[in-house]
């Protein structure tokens, strides 16, 4: 398979010395030279192909650990749910809530990773002949995570235990509340947390600041699945299952591995576990409605993580965005054929409604940002705003914004009573959360939390430039080192010949891919660029042809107008080197291999 490269090691350095790409990056090799040698022992070792042995070791992987990375289970990977703090006092309370028939009620958010949440707790219970009450804030007028109207709402229909998913470690004021109206409260979150904590009965909360588990890459349905196993072994110690089966966890793992995905949380440890085993569980459809949401979307291929990250996962997470906000959770958790079809043709029609709203309100958002770019170039961060945007989008715009300009940004929806709601995206290694977090102290957020990549907030519009000049203050520091130290890594040169099905096997093997454990990448040097065509005015897809004749189908989503599109534009016919991952095509039952593009540079920048 060695045979792929068309360069060896030394040959494929010297191609990545490109200093300066269309978008502003360099290359380098991501093997450190160190770890040269390490690639060479896993290959020998495990009777792997050297390609293989250096993608791995580029990941970390160590001579004792190969086996986690290429067959990542749940055995050796999942953490003892008891390390995470509260988790044993969580789980106890649940299991007498489950073993007195007490009325429960789950609280969770209105994306993915909430549904999925909702759906795990959902399922749980109805396996131990129980039922819950649902609750699923609707984005566009209630917001963010739990209030005392809707916690003291559940008690008064019953709910004696609330478990809030992927929520509830910044909602102290309707913990309260829901505490003084006779309930206990159960937060399973994973965003990132103040020293002071809700009054809840338990956080279970991975990054809480006092939690030393070292899990907090989990996604909020990873702690909610540790929870459940923790909640089996108190029930088991219990006797609780003489007489019955106990749930099958494992037969919920599609659930847990399309939250992870969808949440961008990074892929490593249980995280690779949870999508490894979770694909596998997903391709026997036994989820009612994830089933019918793939029959909905043609979606006719094994699944994946690009499935679920981009087919699946945007059609959930439409209902909370323009729809009803409890459709993913209702649609997630059903065993109903016919209300899981009914749910996901509902779900695919909002997207298709999402997807024309974006489309209009990312023109404006890009026709402003070029604007403010124009006036001050060195503008550390983009902080943009309209009526009459939508803010169940805000976050997706903010998410194109900060790819495209290459700077962290805010985008809000500005409403006609004098707030404003937004959503913000970063850069790699500028800490979000953090400041928006520090902006809310400050007074000058009303509320605002989330990662270090991404975060929501919202504030009074009289407070919007002094809020923007404290963000300034604050991340023109982070975002200039991070701008300057602007890298894309390869895991080497490759010529067109070489991109084959055969190569993708081999490099499956040590998946699954994303964030933490990227795909690999590679440099296609100096090949010429034809057959150039724009495709829903956005896209654009090409032939890359090597010097010997070698051929290779590439595309560049959503790249039409700018630097990276305008520089294949002008290369038509020419060359030029071409950095992306290779990845599987399906059309009409044939399939190829297709180079997704990431970026490119005139061939005369290698240095």
């Amino acid at each position: 398979m060695t045979a792929a490269l068309k360069y060896d090691a030394t040959d494929t350095a010297a191609m990545l010395g490109v200093e300066r790409s269309v978008r502003g990056r360099r290359w380098v090799e991501r093997l450190e030279a160190g770890r040269l040698h390490t690639a060479t022992a896993i290959a020998q070792a495990h009777g792997l192909p050297d390609l293989l042995g250096r993608v791995l070791a580029a990941r970390g992987a160590e001579l004792q650990s190969v086996e986690r990375f290429l067959d990542p289970s749940l055995k050796t990977l999942l953490p003892d749910p008891a390390r995470l703090q509260d988790m044993e006092r969580a789980a106890e309370r649940f299991a007498k809530a489950i073993r007195s028939s007490e009325p429960v009620a789950v609280f969770g958010d209105y994306d993915v990773d909430g549904a999925a949440s909702v759906a795990l707790v959902e399922r749980f219970l109805r396996a131990h002949g129980q039922s819950c009450i649902t609750y699923i804030p609707d984005r566009l007028t209630e917001g963010y995570g739990p209030s005392a109207g809707a916690l003291s709402g559940l008690v008064e229909e019953g709910a004696r235990l609330i478990l809030t998913v992927d929520c509830g470690t910044t909602g102290g004021a309707a913990i309260e509340a829901a505490n003084a109206a006779g309930a206990e409260i159960i937060v399973l979150d994973h965003h990132q947390a103040d020293e002071a904590l809700p009054p809840a009965f338990a956080v279970v909360n991975p990054n809480r600041q006092d939690d030393l588990s070292g899990q907090g890459h989990l996604a909020a349905a990873g702690v909610v699945f540790l929870f459940l196993v923790a909640t089996i072994g108190v029930l088991r110690r219990e006797g609780a299952y003489a007489g019955r089966p106990e749930p099958d966890l494992l037969g919920m793992l599609d659930l847990v591995a399309l939250a992870t995905v969808c949440d961008v949380v990074p892929l490593k440890d249980a995280n690779r576990a949870f999508v490894a085993k979770g694909l596998k569980v997903l391709r026997l459809r036994h989820n009612v409605g994830l089933r019918a949401l793939a029959d909905a979307a043609r979606l006719d291929e094994a699944p994946s993580t690009y499935n679920l990250g981009f087919i699946l996962g945007p059609r959930i997470n439409a209902g909370g965005r323009i729809g009803a906000s409890g459709l993913g959770a209702r649609l997630l958790a059903t065993d109903d054929e016919v209300e899981a079809r009914a749910i996901a043709g509902k779900l695919e029609a909002l997207n298709a409604e999402r997807k024309a709203i974006e489309a209009r309100m990312l023109e404006e958002a890009f026709a402003r940002a070029d604007a403010a770019i124009e006036e001050s170039p060195d503008l550390p961060l983009l902080f943009l705003g309209a009526e009459d945007w939508h803010k169940g989008l805000v976050g997706l715009v903010a998410g194109r914004i900060a790819d495209r300009f290459h700077r962290p940004a805010f985008v809000m929806a500005n409403e006609r009573d004098g707030t404003a709601t937004g959503s913000a995206r970063s850069l790699p290694s500028v800490d979000l959360g953090a400041v928006v977090r520090a902006a809310v102290q400050e007074g000058l957020f009303l509320k605002g939390g989330g990662h270090a990549m991404a975060a929501g907030f919202s504030l009074e519009l009289g407070k919007r430039d002094a809020a923007r000049a404290f963000l300034h203050e604050h991340l023109a520091g982070p975002v200039a080192r991070a701008v300057a130290s602007q890298q894309l890594a390869m895991d080497g040169a490759l010529s067109a010949r070489g991109a084959t099905l055969e190569l993708i096997d081999l490099l499956e093997r040590a998946g699954p891919y994303g964030p933490g454990h990227p795909k690999p990448r590679f440099v296609f040097p100096a090949h010429r660029v034809t057959r150039l065509r724009t495709m829903a005015e956005a896209h654009l897809r090409c032939t890359l042809v090597a010097a010997d004749g070698g051929r290779v189908e590439a595309c560049a989503f959503r790249v039409a107008g700018t630097p990276l599109g305008d520089l294949f534009a002008s290369a038509e016919g020419g060359p030029l080197h071409v950095a992306g991952h290779l990845r599987r095509s399906f059309w009409q039952g044939r399939e190829s291999v297709e180079l997704m593009i990431e970026d490119a540079a005139l061939c005369g920048e290698a240095s």
